[in-house]
C-alpha cells in the first residue's frame, strides 16, 4: 500500500514562489514514477508535472514549463514541487502521485489514469 502526503502549500502574492513536497511510504517497488496534479474548483485535474523512476527525464505542462520545477530523492522517497513566478491562475489543490512502471527507469507519465495512488492534496493561492 502507497501512501502519500503533500505539504508546502499556502497563500502567496503574484510572483513569489512556493516549494510543494510529497512524503511516500510503502515504496517497496523497484521502479516508482512520481507526478503533480491540479485542480481548482469546476475544473477538471490537470497534469502539472511528472518525473521518472531514475529522477531524469521530466514533463511540464505548457503553462508551467520554465518556472516550475520537479524533483525527486530517491532515498528518502519524497518528490518536490519547485514554483517560481507564481500567476493568480496557479491556484488549485496540488496532489502528488505515483505509478508503478514496469520499464526502465528513464520515463515519465502524464495521464492521470495512469496512476496508481494518490495524496490528499496540497492548497496553493495566488493573490493578485
Amino acid at each position: 500500500q502507497v501512501q502519500l502526503v503533500e505539504s508546502g502549500g499556502g497563500l502567496v502574492q503574484a510572483g513569489g514562489s512556493l516549494r510543494l513536497s510529497c512524503a511516500a511510504s510503502g515504496l517497496t517497488f523497484s521502479r516508482i514514477a512520481m507526478g503533480w496534479f491540479r485542480q481548482a474548483p469546476g475544473k477538471d485535474r490537470e497534469i502539472v508535472a511528472g518525473i521518472s523512476p531514475s529522477g531524469g527525464p521530466a514533463y511540464y505542462s505548457v503553462s508551467v514549463k520554465g518556472r516550475f520545477t520537479i524533483s525527486r530523492d530517491k532515498a528518502k522517497n519524497t518528490v518536490a514541487l519547485q514554483m517560481n513566478n507564481l500567476k493568480p491562475g496557479d491556484t488549485a489543490a496540488y496532489v502528488c502521485a505515483a505509478k508503478v512502471t514496469y520499464y526502465g527507469d528513464s520515463y515519465y507519465y502524464d495521464q492521470s489514469y495512469e496512476y496508481d495512488a494518490w495524496g490528499q492534496g496540497t492548497q496553493v493561492t495566488v493573490s493578485s
